[in-house]
Formats: C-alpha cells, structure tokens, sequence
C-alpha cells in the first residue's frame, strides 16, 4: 500500500523528507517557507509575507497588529500602544504630538498659573482678566496680541476660558495703577477689534480684577479688616455699582453675585466667610493672595477699562483710611466728590453716576 504523500500546500510539490513547517495551520515545503513567509517580531508566528504588517522596521501578524500597534493619524507611523499619544482622541507619533502642542503655544489652558512679575512701584497691584469673544480660540491671533503686549518682556498671558462661546482671555502679570494707565492696552485692545473681538458687546466676557492682599496689612488680622470695609461698600452701594457694572441683574447673579447687606463690615465678612459663596461672587475671597473683583462687564474701551480700574483704587483707597464708622457714614456723592483721576470721573458722567450733565458718550466695545 502506498504511504501517504505530504505536499505543500503553497506550491503542490511533493515533500519527500521531513524539512517544512506550519503556516496557519497548512504544511509548506522549505522552499516555500523561504520565500514566502516571514516572522511576526512580536509573537514569533511564520506569516505568510503577504498577509504582514507592520513597516521597513517592524513585522507583524493581524492579530498582534490589531492589539498591540496603531499608526499616528499625522505621518502614519508603526507605533506600539506603550509608545502612542493622544490627543483629541487622536493617536499621535511623539514627534507630531509635540509639533501639534507647539502649536497652539500661544494660548495655555485655563488652569495655568505663572509665577507673578510685578510692573510698577507701588505697594498696591492690579491683576487683569480681560475676557474677549466671537473671533476664535485662535492661536495665530493670539500670537498677534502678544507680539503687541510683550515686545520687551512678559506684561500678559493668554488663555483658554470654558464660558466664552468663542474666544479666550486675556490676563496681565500685576501692574500698579500708573503702570497700567501708561500700558499699551489701547494697541492690544485696537488689535483685538480689528482681528474680530468683542468685549461689552457680548453676552460671555467680563473684566476681573485682582488686588494683592498685601497692600490691606501685614498680618491677616488686619488684611481681613481692611476687606471687610470693601465688602460694607460694595453692598451699600450696590445700586451705583451694577450701574457701573454695565452687567445685567441675572449676569451679575450668575457671574458675581451679592453676598448680601449686613449692619456693619464685620457681619458681612462673617457672612462672606462662613456662606458657600465659592469664587463666583462680587468679591472673591478664594484666593490667598488677592481678592477679585469680578463684578464688571468686559471693554476694549480704553477710558472705561482705566476707569474701573482706578473705582477699584478708589473703594481700596477709602476702606484703607477711613474706621468702620466713617464708611458707614460715606453717601456715594462724597465718594465720587473726592475723585480726580479724568478717566472715572468722564466714565461716572457718562453712566450718569457723578453730575446730570449731557456729556458725548463714544461706543462700548
């Protein structure tokens, strides 16, 4: 009886010895190993070579393709999932996934937070959170503002801000008073309205401002008193202020909300600090080293930015020098009577909050 042939079954020849191997489970001659097979580099499986994956450096079968490698989305490289990154769901290449970062180099995200570089010589600085919308989260803008802002060193920083529908913020490093007012915010915020951006004339941004607590007193006991007197002022004369503001009733209660009149200083810092205010109030308590003011409504407006910046001067101003007993005693009329700074005092006029003269009032941006 004639034994029973083995044959290849790549090439059909008769393989007469014992030299072949197994390929997906089918006998193939030497020959045909040789030539048409090869290795998977990560499980060690012969593969036939046109059913491999993987690149010039790296072999691989199906099943080891599929698990454990996928290609950059950018430049299609062979990459091990220990070696992939991703970025918007995307997997990347180290190489593409750096360039794609360098990108957008120019706007950080919102939680990003630099060490402070002090401009001015003063005892007391301003921060700015200047919001700006409808023109794109858009790095290449954002590249414009800066090359404007920091032509010598860095003055500001941008970021991206989830409650803009389509824009980002701009934040300065503090700055005194006399320092912001010689600035070049009006070459920014020109920039900013020619690339497209609002400020007032949106429903999104605001403009908060940073005090650093240190300029109040040395020791938190006497900071706390100093703010206390801020808050008094801020509710007594809340009327005056949201007219300020320039914000709505349901912006401000969304945005910076009231923490409510009390009799005395005292009781509204006792308030502000056992209530679950959280940072979105009038006056933000949250942070260790300043308090935010976050009550206005965003401008790229020059007079009207200096202008509030200089009533936010003003209110630390009075709580600084007067006890509690002569705040309580302050009308907003004496307030606005001891004013000299030419931007608040047109800015007051043009909200009707200092004399009722007619006064040409220039458009809000």
């Amino acid at each position: 009886m004639e034994e029973n042939k083995i044959i290849c079954s790549h090439c059909g020849n008769e393989i007469t010895d014992d030299d072949y191997s197994m390929v997906n489970g089918q006998i193939v001659c030497s020959e045909c190993v040789e030539q048409h097979t090869t290795i998977c580099d990560r499980c060690g499986a012969i593969i036939w070579t046109s059913e491999s994956y993987g690149d010039d450096y790296t072999t691989l079968c199906h099943h080891c393709y599929q698990n454990h490698y996928t290609r950059c989305s950018i430049c299609n490289l062979l990459l091990n999932e220990d070696d992939c990154y991703n970025l918007n769901g995307e997997d990347l290449c180290s190489d593409c996934y750096h360039d794609e970062i360098n990108k957008c180099r120019n706007i950080h995200d919102y939680s990003y937070k630099p060490e402070p570089i002090f401009y001015g010589d003063s005892s007391r600085y301003f921060g700015v959170e200047l919001e700006i919308d409808g023109a794109g989260k858009d790095d290449d803008n954002a590249e414009k503002l800066l090359k404007i802002a920091n032509r010598d060193n860095e003055h500001i920083y941008i970021k991206g801000d989830g409650s803009l529908d389509d824009g980002m913020e701009i934040v300065s490093h503090p700055m005194s008073l006399d320092y912001h007012k010689n600035y070049c915010w009006s070459e920014i915020m020109k920039k900013a309205i020619s690339l497209g951006y609002r400020s007032h004339q949106t429903s999104t941004c605001g403009l908060h401002i940073h005090v650093n607590r240190i300029c109040f007193g040395e020791s938190r006991e006497e900071q706390d008193e100093v703010i206390s007197r801020i808050l008094y002022f801020v509710e007594t004369h809340w009327n005056e202020i949201l007219k300020f503001s320039r914000r709505s009733e349901y912006s401000i209660n969304r945005w910076a909300a009231r923490y409510g009149y009390e009799n005395s200083p005292k009781a509204i810092m006792d308030k502000a600090k056992k209530g679950n205010f959280g940072r979105y109030a009038a006056v933000n308590l949250c942070n260790y080293s300043t308090i935010e003011f976050r009550l206005f409504r965003g401008t790229l407006k020059l007079n009207t930015f200096i202008a509030t910046l200089q009533l936010v001067n003003e209110i630390c101003n009075v709580a600084v020098s007067l006890s509690d007993e002569g705040l309580q005693k302050l009308s907003w009329s004496e307030f606005v009577s001891n004013i000299r700074d030419a931007e608040l005092i047109q800015y007051l006029k043009e909200r009707k909050l200092y004399v009722n003269e007619e006064i040409e009032i220039q458009e809000e941006m």
